[in-house]
């Protein structure tokens, strides 16, 4: 049996599977946590990496492997390989002023045009601007810059500070993918290259970036005494979402609705996107095609949060929840605890509306939070579909999509019939697919449990009241 394996390494976690190359069928698996925050030492992330695979039963035996992660983190690199400070992360707001600093420099349009994207404070061009402003000599030793998912496949590989890694700091070995290039804010998914010109605008200098590799390219190898051994095939990675897409097996006519730590809707297209609003990023994916996505920043901690609040487990907010009427009485939950990205508020806060006698009760808090949740996200789906994305269904994944309260709303909130599939750590097993593909130049095509018949929506109906009030208080 060859085996292949792929690396999720999130925001709160890593997660590696080992799979039958030829079947998909999952062989063994290993899971370690990171550290809170908006900014991470990459450390961690490595140290976790090893303690994953190590609870994985090691990856001496696989044949080959790739790293799927959070997209847009920034790894600021120093000449001798060393990382300069934290990573700031995708979800650290810091950067919104640096977003609004670059949209007035180069316009939106402009920007849509030359990189898919109008930057908000998520993307890695920003976190390089606040850098310069904020942190000049930190800039300034800037001498490469890497995403997550770039800096852990170089280590793989053995590269790494000069003091500490068999190969040494060889910066001009850095590679990455088209997905997770796309999300940097200076690279263009039209033209396949980087815009050089928006990367010195927003560092103040040039560096050294990663290669970016074509799907089922190989990174290189592992190396003696590595965690992984001297002949395994190192795919090319992915973003987190790209990689997710190809776990699922996502084509055209499908979107993901996925509710972890943040919320994402994206599809998979032939043609690029370019949102002019900034409202919908026009990302590729990690198979040659192209991903326009919407991100929110508040998701299943929203329920969290609620959760905690009502002295409950996830399953009985979710009972709660179905308890009370669609539209919770009118009691609506706004919920950027975190300020939000879609739509781009960075400062915001939550807010509860519709509050009253009738309305402000458990379950109506409940019904709240999972509606306020959702309505986001169909928000979300609107705007991917006025791109012209044609859907037929949505899969809706991640531990949220569960809970039989979600489920439920899901099909009254969104437009579209909805699937969610079996429970599974679909970007890890799209770093899987990748390394599969490295390995033998041919995608396989594993199944994917649960995928079958969509349920159809409810939205049409006298339940669509909930979008219907959330739409006012946005308003």
């Amino acid at each position: 049996m060859t085996l292949v394996a792929g690396i999720d390494s999130s925001t709160q976690s890593c997660k590696v599977v080992i799979r039958d190359a030829d079947t998909g069928a999952l062989v063994r698996e290993g899971r370690s946590s990171h550290p809170a925050g908006t900014e991470v030492d990459p450390a961690a992330w490595w140290t976790a990496l090893l303690e994953a695979i190590d609870a994985a039963g090691g990856l001496t035996d696989v044949a080959a492997v790739s790293v799927a992660a959070q997209q847009h983190g920034m790894v600021a690199l120093d000449s001798d390989g060393q990382v300069i400070r934290p990573a700031l992360l995708w979800n650290d707001t810091r950067s919104a002023g640096a977003a609004t600093d670059l949209i007035a420099e180069f316009g939106a349009a402009e920007l849509a045009e030359r990189t898919g994207c109008v930057p908000v404070a998520s993307f890695t061009i920003t976190k390089l601007r606040w850098l310069r402003d904020a942190e000049a000599a930190n800039a300034a030793d800037v001498a490469a810059v890497a995403l997550p998912h770039d800096w852990l496949t170089w280590r793989l590989r053995g590269f790494g500070p000069a003091d500490d890694s068999p190969l040494g700091a060889d910066l001009d070995e850095l590679t990455t993918d088209r997905s997770d290039a796309s999300g940097t804010g200076y690279w263009s998914p039209g033209s396949e290259s980087y815009d050089r010109e928006l990367f010195i605008a927003a560092l103040g200098h040039d560096a050294v970036l990663p290669r970016v590799l074509g799907p089922g390219e190989s990174a290189g190898t592992g190396v003696a005494g590595g965690p992984v051994g001297p002949d395994t095939v190192i795919g090319p990675g992915a973003g987190d979402n790209a990689g997710a897409a190809l776990g699922l097996g996502a084509s055209a006519g499908d979107v993901v609705v996925s509710i972890g730590t943040s919320g994402t809707v994206f599809a998979v297209t032939p043609t690029a996107v370019r949102d002019a609003s900034g409202t919908v990023a026009g990302f590729a994916s990690a198979d040659g095609a192209f991903l326009p996505l919407i991100a929110t920043l508040n998701a299943a901690r929203i329920l969290d949060s609620v959760a905690s609040l009502l002295g409950v487990d996830h399953e009985e907010l979710g009972r709660l929840a179905l308890a009370a009427p669609a539209g919770a009485r009118g009691l609506v939950l706004q919920p950027y605890f975190e300020g939000e990205r879609t739509p781009n508020l960075p400062d915001a806060t939550a807010t509860l509306f519709g509050m009253s006698l009738e309305s402000t009760t458990r379950d109506g808090l409940a019904r709240a939070a999972i509606e306020g949740l959702l309505c986001g996200l169909a928000d979300g789906l609107d705007a991917v579909l006025s791109q012209g994305v044609v859907a037929q269904r949505v899969l809706l994944i991640g531990g949220a999509a569960q809970n039989p309260a979600v489920q439920a709303i899901a099909r009254e909130v969104f437009s579209v019939p909805v699937v969610v599939p079996a429970p599974g750590e679909y970007v890890a097993d799209g770093g899987a697919v990748q390394a599969a593909w490295a390995l033998t130049g041919v995608r396989p095509s594993w199944p994917v449990e649960g995928t079958g018949d969509a349920a159809p929506s409810h939205a049409d109906s006298g339940s669509g009241v909930a979008r219907a009030q959330y739409a006012a208080r946005r308003a």
